[in-house]
């Protein structure tokens, strides 16, 4: 079974969208973790309306309330703890899978005996309409390739659970906590594969793209230092190379 964790925060203008979604899966063998992060808006209001008028066996979908907002990488560790699966698939509410989603992938992981693989995507508008922006993926990736590229996005990661803990993929409590993530799993001696399929839409808003830079700059930079543990100099190597990339992927 695959457990599919979605952090839900304010997420009403999407999350019925997202409970349809997961329900159209070509692989059926799944149960969907809603964990709400406190909102204000009506989002469990929603969530709430949709089931009861779902066909889907309430037992398969959860819904899980945390008291205070703490942000995404809390709500998903909530989500891995009560997990049931022996799969692990991390999946934000505004974002959008093909039907042949986990279907795909899991034969992928089957066929590479991986524990840890991630897709290709494209960017979509805020419609989540497909731009024709899509980020290609590598076949494999271990811990000092991905120091240069943060190609791997969160919507389209999977793990096998006989493979790698609950623990490991725990996320924490610092900015850009899924790429952390990674590079600690990676750091570890895993490698993950890529799948070279569009199979997940990055909704996109408009906002300011130089503030966004800069904050994402910031963020690896904090990241080479405290999570990977490099000094100045090969922070800064890694980064050149980080930034290179980074910009031709948003072109």
């Amino acid at each position: 079974m695959v457990s599919i964790i979605v952090p839900v925060y304010n997420a009403g203008s999407y999350i019925d969208k997202t409970i349809a979604m997961v329900e159209k899966q070509t692989f059926k063998d799944w149960e969907l973790i809603l964990v709400d992060d406190a909102s204000s808006d009506d989002s469990c209001a929603r969530i709430k309306s949709t089931l009861s008028q779902s066909s889907i066996d309430p037992a398969r979908i959860h819904l899980v309330r945390k008291e205070r907002n703490e942000g995404a990488a809390s709500a998903r560790n909530v989500g891995i703890d009560v997990a049931r699966g022996r799969y692990i698939a991390f999946l934000d509410a505004d974002d959008v899978w093909m039907p042949e989603k986990l279907e795909l992938e899991l034969a992928f992981m089957k066929q590479k005996g991986a524990a840890f693989v991630f897709t290709a995507y494209e960017f979509g508008n805020e419609q989540a309409e497909p731009t024709g922006k899509v980020v290609h993926v590598p076949a494999e990736l271990d811990f000092q390739h991905a120091l240069s590229r943060t190609v791997i996005f969160t919507s389209t990661v999977l793990f096998d659970l006989e493979k790698i803990s609950k623990k490991a993929i725990h996320m924490p409590d610092v900015p850009s906590e899924d790429t952390a993530t990674w590079w600690s799993i990676l750091k570890s001696g895993v490698t993950a594969f890529g799948y070279d399929r569009v199979l997940t839409i990055y909704r996109r808003p408009v906002r300011s793209l130089s503030s966004n830079k800069a904050e994402a700059a910031r963020r690896i930079w904090n990241l080479y230092r405290q999570v990977a543990g490099l000094g100045p100099f090969s922070s800064a190597v890694h980064f050149a190379g980080w930034a290179i990339r980074a910009t031709a992927r948003r072109l």
